[in-house]
This record gives C-alpha cells, sequence and structure tokens, in this order.
C-alpha cells in the first residue's frame, strides 16, 4: 500500500520530512490560506462547501459585495446581494471613511469587532494597512475600556470560555472549538487586566485583541490562533454585583483549587493541539505569573507577554538607545518604579544582555538595575519580606522611602515606570533626573494611557527637550522650542506577533531566553538614522511586517542553534521564509 500512496503523493514517502506538512511546526495549511495566491483558486469549505446565505455569515469566507458575477452563479448568491461589484480596496476605503465618523473610541472598537465577526480578510486587511491608526482601538489604550464594558457591549462570543464549571471536562470543551490546526493559544484569568485590575471574564477582550495582532502583525493564520478566558471567579465587587455581568458570579478560586484547575488545562491543551502550539500567559496576576511561567516553562511552548514580551521590547529601546546615550548597556544605571511582573522581567533581561555583553556573571550586572516598590527602595535589609522575584534586586544600600530620594541617591541614566500607577513621574523626579543626565531616558510604560507615570509633553518640558521619551500608549508628537519630538511607543506589539511567528514556523518546542534577546536585537537593529535624529528609538508601526519578519527569523535561528526547533531541514534564508509563511488577507477567488 505504501508504494501506491507514495505515487499519490507525488514521490513522497511517510519517513520524508515534507516541507508541505510543517507549516507553522506541524500544522498543513490544508484549504490554501497561506500558500495559494491570490489568483489561484481555493475552495470555500466549512463542514461542507459553503454556499449561498449561510456563505454570507461565515466570516471566513464573506466577502461582500466583492464576490464576482460567476461566484454569485455558482455559489448560489444570486438576488442575496445588491448588484454592484466592488474591490476589496473600495470597500476597505468605505469602512475606513465611516469609521473615522465616530467620535467615541470605543465606537470604533465596536466597529471593528463586528467587521471581523462578518468579514475577516477585511478586517486584517484594514487592520494592517491602517495600522498606526487602529491599533490602539484594537488594542491597548481602547481595549482596556473594552473590557471595562465588555458585558455591555457583548454580542457575539469569541474564543472558548473555560470556568470552573468545566472543571474535569476542560479537555471536552477545547474539542468543541471547531479548528484543529491551533498554533497560538492567548490566555488570561482576567485577574491584572491592563494597569485596570480584576475584570473576571471580561478579560477576554485581551486575548481576542493579542491574537488580532498575531495575524495583522505577525503573520500567524486566523484559524490558527485560539483566544481563552479561564474564569475562576472574580474579586471584583462592582462586577459581582452588576446584572449584566457575563461571568461566574463568586470569589476568585485561589491555592490548590487555582493550581489544579489551570494543570487540567494545560494538559489538556497539549493532549489536543500537540507539542508544539504556543501558549501565551496574559494579564495574570503577579504570584500566578511567575508561578505558571517557572512551572510549565519546561514541559510546555509557553510565554508571558507581560514579564517576557515587555522585558524584550523595553531592551531593544534600550539598546537602540545607545547610540544617543553613548557606551554600552554596562556603563548605565536603571532605576525601576514598579517590581511587579513587567519591572523584574526587564530588569532580568537587562541584566541578561549586559551578562552577554561584557561576560560578567549575572550576579553582578544585575548591581546596575535598582527597584523601588511601594515601600521604597529594595535593598537587602528588606530581603527577608521581599516577594521571592524580588530578592535578586535587594542591593547593599540603606533603606530610601520614595521615588525622588531614590533618584538622588542612585542618579541613574534612565528611569522606567512599571507600576501600573498615573502620575508618579512628577515635575521634581523629571527635573532631578535632568540634573544629572544630559540626556536623560525615560520610559513611562504603564497601560493604558491614563496610568502613565508620565505623558510625553511633561517629560521633555521638564528636561528642556532633551529626554529620550518612550511610552507604554501611544502620545502624539509634541513641539517644543521649535522642534517636533516624536515620542516611542515602548509596545509589546513590536514583538510578540514576530516572536511567536518565528516559534511556529521553526516549530519551537520551548522558550528560552536567548530567543528573547535575538529579537530584542532584532527590533533595535530597525531603528535607522531618519528615526534617531527625531529622538525615536523605536522604529515607525508602518513598518511592522517587515520588522515582525526579522524579528521571526532571528528567533528561529535561535531555535535552530538551541537545538529546539522541529521544522526540518532549516530554511536557508530566514527571513524569505517566514515572509512566505505570512498569512494574507487579500480575497482568494473560489471554485
Amino acid at each position: 500500500m505504501e508504494s501506491f500512496l507514495k505515487m499519490q503523493r507525488g514521490g513522497e514517502c511517510v519517513l520524508d520530512l515534507s516541507p508541505r506538512s510543517t507549516v507553522g511546526g506541524g500544522v498543513e495549511d490544508v484549504y490554501g490560506e497561506d500558500r495559494a495566491s491570490e489568483d489561484q483558486l481555493v475552495t470555500p469549505w466549512t463542514v461542507s462547501v459553503a454556499s449561498g446565505y449561510t456563505m454570507l455569515r461565515d466570516p471566513h469566507h464573506n466577502k461582500g459585495l466583492a464576490f464576482t458575477e460567476k461566484e454569485r452563479d455558482a455559489h448560489y448568491l444570486r438576488g442575496l446581494l445588491p448588484p454592484a461589484v466592488l474591490t476589496q480596496e473600495l470597500q476597505e476605503k468605505k469602512l475606513m471613511n465611516n469609521i473615522r465618523q465616530y467620535e467615541v473610541p470605543l465606537h470604533k472598537y465596536m466597529a471593528m469587532m463586528e467587521l471581523e465577526e462578518r468579514n475577516e480578510r477585511l478586517f486584517y486587511k484594514l487592520l494592517i494597512d491602517n495600522v498606526e491608526e487602529l491599533l490602539p482601538i484594537v488594542y491597548t489604550p481602547v481595549v482596556g475600556e473594552a473590557c471595562q464594558k465588555y458585558g455591555s457591549i457583548f454580542r457575539r462570543p469569541q474564543g472558548v470560555y473555560i470556568s470552573l464549571k468545566e472543571k474535569g471536562k476542560i479537555l471536552e470543551v477545547l474539542r468543541n472549538w471547531p479548528e484543529r490546526g491551533i498554533q497560538v493559544i492567548v490566555v488570561t484569568d482576567g485577574e491584572r487586566i491592563l494597569g485596570l485590575g480584576d475584570l473576571g471574564c471580561q478579560g477576554m477582550g485581551i486575548p481576542v485583541g493579542k491574537l488580532a495582532l498575531y495575524t495583522a502583525l505577525g503573520g500567524v493564520r486566523p484559524s490558527a490562533c485560539l483566544p481563552i478566558t479561564i474564569d475562576v471567579g472574580t474579586n471584583n465587587e462592582q462586577l459581582l454585583n452588576d446584572e449584566f455581568y457575563i461571568g461566574l458570579k463568586q470569589k476568585r478560586a485561589t491555592g490548590k483549587e487555582y493550581y489544579d484547575f489551570l494543570h487540567e488545562f494545560m494538559s489538556a491543551v497539549k493532549q489536543n493541539y500537540g507539542e508544539k502550539v504556543l501558549v501565551q500567559f496574559e494579564d495574570f496576576a503577579n504570584h500566578n505569573a511567575f508561578e505558571l511561567l517557572a512551572k510549565y516553562g519546561t514541559t510546555h511552548l509557553v510565554f508571558n507577554d507581560d514579564i517576557q514580551g515587555t522585558a524584550s521590547v523595553v531592551l531593544a529601546g534600550l539598546v537602540a538607545s545607545l547610540k544617543l546615550l553613548g557606551g554600552s548597556l554596562g556603563d548605565h544605571t536603571f532605576l525601576f518604579l514598579g517590581a511587579g511582573e513587567a519591572g523584574t522581567g526587564i530588569a532580568e533581561l537587562i541584566a541578561l544582555e549586559m551578562s552577554k555583553q561584557t561576560k560578567i556573571p549575572l550576579e553582578e550586572t544585575r548591581k546596575k538595575i535598582w527597584l523601588v516598590d511601594s515601600k521604597g527602595l529594595i535593598v537587602k535589609s528588606r530581603k527577608e519580606s521581599l516577594q521571592h522575584f524580588k530578592q535578586p534586586w535587594a542591593h547593599d544600600h540603606e533603606p530610601v522611602n520614595n521615588l525622588l530620594d531614590a533618584v538622588n541617591a542612585i542618579k541613574p541614566t534612565a528611569l522606567i515606570g512599571t507600576s501600573g500607577v498615573g502620575k508618579q513621574f512628577t515635575k521634581e523626579v523629571v527635573e532631578a533626573m535632568a540634573a544629572f543626565n544630559q540626556t536623560p531616558l525615560i520610559m513611562a510604560l504603564s497601560n493604558p494611557t491614563s496610568q502613565a507615570e508620565c505623558t510625553a509633553e511633561e517629560a521633555y518640558t521638564w528636561t528642556e527637550g532633551r529626554a529620550i521619551f518612550s511610552s507604554g500608549s501611544p502620545f502624539d508628537p509634541v513641539e517644543y522650542n521649535g522642534k517636533l519630538f516624536v515620542p516611542g511607543q515602548a509596545n509589546n506589539a513590536y514583538i510578540f506577533p514576530g516572536l511567536g511567528f518565528g516559534l511556529v514556523i521553526s516549530g519551537a518546542i520551548r522558550v528560552h531566553d536567548d530567543m528573547l534577546l535575538a529579537a530584542s536585537e532584532a527590533l533595535a537593529g530597525q531603528v535607522t538614522q531618519e528615526h534617531y535624529d527625531k529622538g525615536m528609538i523605536y522604529p515607525p508601526l508602518s513598518n511592522i511586517r517587515t520588522i515582525s519578519a526579522h524579528i521571526a527569523a532571528n528567533v528561529a535561528a535561535k531555535a535552530y542553534d538551541l537545538g529546539l526547533a522541529t521544522r526540518l531541514p532549516r530554511p536557508a534564508d530566514l527571513v524569505k521564509y517566514a515572509e512566505s509563511c505570512m498569512y494574507t488577507p487579500n480575497y482568494r477567488n473560489y471554485r
């Protein structure tokens, strides 16, 4: 039988590693979503061939008025559409005009989500072609407001909701999802959504938004993405008393009950989707985030964007800023406000990069980095009372109770805010930074915009235009003394789509710190002299698909170097390979 099957496969043997079978690390592109050229005919499969009324309501295949005359005849669409035939470009123009008419950002978000639910390719076409305009709508800061009001604006479920009601049945729940070739899962338990706190089940807006960016910015095809919310309750009294709340109305499960439930989930994911599915933990509370990453980092392909993604994008900004600051990373001192998962994750990656560059032990490079939490500067005299993830940052120094005194005592080159609390970089703090730095680096990273430690205008004004500034959420350009400054945005969207795509195309089975460093270096390498002249330490997001391809190639190369890649043989040109695997949203022609 094998000889017959070999003929049917065009000479391929079961023992051969077919290049067709491993797009994205083992999930075959059966329907030609990625590999079909735009003029090649594809079959619009659902359970059977989609046609007529059903086809118009299937977001994967619906093209609206862009169905050709021939397609309208072949798929029983005559009379179900007005007679006009529009191009995708004209549809895009019309929809962008409509979206720009909305004055309330949340209404723009809702319009985009409605578009995704009815016409998937057009949604991604809009997002890719207008990324700088629409990214703040589908992601931070507007997605934060959407999560807060998710119960009120909820219309149609997106993704999978796994609550404590499904304990013991999680594998069955995952099998209810129609797609089998899942490559990327973004999961949250809603306990720490951006800087907004516990939003419980309403945190689903975050996985949905993140996965939209995996496709638009990174090129992972939509059918390979799965947003999941783990609902173990909420401690938010306002939600518990809200008649429109869509989640479990009970206090959060903790301890053994919580971790047993998460373990069942992780086991079910691996059983259902295999070794190479990427699970991205998103917006878990600090104590759970570190625990889950430590527990599953050696058994699953897992990634925490709040810890590792934020760290990688900030490190890229720091590496790029050296062109403006001078010296190497080890020549500078860093002070963080905030010692949670983001702050400590960034600090650790900076220390790793310093150690890699200087060959100095990690324990020594950590001493160039200081952290301030709610009780003041983290020092050795506090070590016994500190959470485990803060302890490596407890250095020899007398106690300091507030940020301003810490700035004056440490005299850092860079001040980095990850506190989740707005307006903490006061005029006195910023002026102190400017007093002993010709070019102070100020990164106000907390999201959303309302929680930023300071604004771009404040940073430039209080330093008399000398600061290099970046933030987590976008700020408009600022004119000061006749010069236009373009604030950088240390947006995780620079890193996680390309990083995840690199893991997928290499068939990686684990995430290693060296991959994060590789992603940072690739991003920093995309900053040009033209960007530096404007005070930018990140490239413009308008070029994000090219940036993601380079990041994916760097990450994939590191996966191969470390022996963690399973997609063999290794492509000769990883950048070209990454670009060739990227999902494109242009309409396909149907038979």
